[in-house]
């Protein structure tokens, strides 16, 4: 009853606050993989790279490598952080995530809103588990060499 509740609490309100009220809760509980969210037959491989399953979490949902540690415990088969930017940057004006209730949908126009490549580094350095991990990098809007932008955070 209370996913039920809280479903439909994060549906009536704005969708970026939403998305950050998940976030903040992933962020503060810890969960612990189990051997049952593991199924051999889903095991594959891309790209010379073994995956428990071929489901992963793209970027944008923990652009800033905040809640990690509990998303990789979550059963995907590899997880992405980002997009990740040189420089800090806020992103596009808010309104910038709209439903599309019928479509069962979201637009994100967010614009690579991120913490910066030194904050989601110093992150990524201290997350310890063995998991696929991708990442996800962006130039800054106001690069004045984009290709540069690239490289760098690479």
């Amino acid at each position: 009853m209370f996913q039920k509740v809280g479903l439909k609490f994060l549906h009536a309100i704005d969708a970026e606050l939403a998305h950050n009220i998940a976030l903040g809760y992933l962020r503060l509980k810890t969960f612990h993989l189990s051997q049952e969210t593991l199924y051999p037959k889903l095991e594959t491989q891309v790209a010379g790279i073994n995956l428990p399953n071929p489901i992963g979490l793209a970027a944008g949902f923990d652009k800033n490598a905040v809640a990690i540690r509990s998303i990789s415990n979550l059963g995907f088969g590899f997880l992405e952080v980002g997009a990740v930017t040189p420089e800090p940057q806020s992103g596009n004006p808010k309104p910038r995530v709209f439903r599309l209730k019928n479509e069962k949908a979201i637009v994100n126009r967010y614009g690579f809103n991120n913490d910066g490549m030194l904050k989601i580094n110093y992150r990524l350095k201290k997350f310890k588990k063995k998991s696929i991990l991708g990442l996800n990098i962006g130039a800054n809007k106001n690069s004045a060499n984009m290709a540069n932008d690239f490289t760098k955070v690479l």
